[in-house]
């Protein structure tokens, strides 16, 4: 796993590698605050999606763009291991798209966004989206200047999923159950057991059954976004 993270860090060397990882995810912190004052500066909302592999993100993405009001301006920044694929398949919808291609690491990092919002004007953006490197454990620790985190979570994973990775559902200001047109075909996923087990390790908060495919749900997705635009240009407004 990622060396910068700490991951696969064992007895040997201990009392070096805790520090080393506390003084590395300080510096995230202070650049991603630097981000976030950034982007309030010029209104923009940032959301970050993250899941495992496979979940759905850019295909969510997609049909996030074609089913947003129009006027509602927004840019993608991408996160993955290797290739521009996914950022390609923004563009071809007529967004601006930046590709961050990682190497080894799995996750992105503050460093890595504010090198890719130099690309971007955000005086013409009004909702910035960041699709994190699928990964269900290393992105839960690096903040990266969102406003919001979103998880999404495929009815093809399982529904114990929280259970298994409690940390990043339990950040998640709103969760999708992605690939909802596949629930009559998966007898395993149970909604509500999926449901139980976000707020065991989350508390309440919103939960939202989407299909990208066909359309259901995104309504109530949408809703949700322009509604936290909206607050969070309201708190900008005001001072806050």
């Amino acid at each position: 796993m990622c060396s910068e993270c700490g991951c696969g860090s064992h007895t040997h060397g201990e009392s070096r590698t805790i520090p080393v990882v506390q003084d590395l995810l300080s510096e995230n912190d202070r650049l991603a605050a630097h981000l976030r004052e950034h982007l309030d500066e010029h209104g923009v909302l940032c959301l970050n999606l993250m899941s495992s592999p496979g979940s759905g993100k850019t295909h969510l993405l997609e049909a996030t763009i074609d089913a947003l009001p129009p006027g509602l301006r927004v840019a993608v920044i991408e996160g993955d291991l290797e290739t521009e694929n996914d950022a390609e398949r923004v563009r071809r919808h007529g967004v601006e798209a930046v590709q961050i291609t990682t190497g080894v690491t799995c996750h992105l990092d503050a460093q890595m966004i504010h090198d890719a919002m130099h690309v971007l004007d955000l005086s013409k953006i009004d909702v910035l989206f960041i699709e994190n490197v699928g990964n269900l454990v290393c992105p839960a620790d690096f903040d990266v200047g969102q406003h919001h985190d979103v998880v999404l979570l495929s009815v093809t994973e399982g529904d114990d999923k929280p259970d298994k990775y409690p940390v990043i559902f339990r950040k998640a200001d709103l969760v999708l159950i992605t690939k909802a047109d596949l629930l009559p075909f998966i007898e395993e996923f149970d909604p509500a057991r999926a449901r139980a087990a976000i707020e065991r390790v989350r508390g309440t908060g919103p939960v939202f059954e989407v299909s990208a495919k066909k359309g259901a749900g995104l309504d109530a997705w949408i809703g949700w976004i322009a509604a936290r635009l909206a607050d969070h240009r309201a708190k900008l407004a005001a001072g806050a």
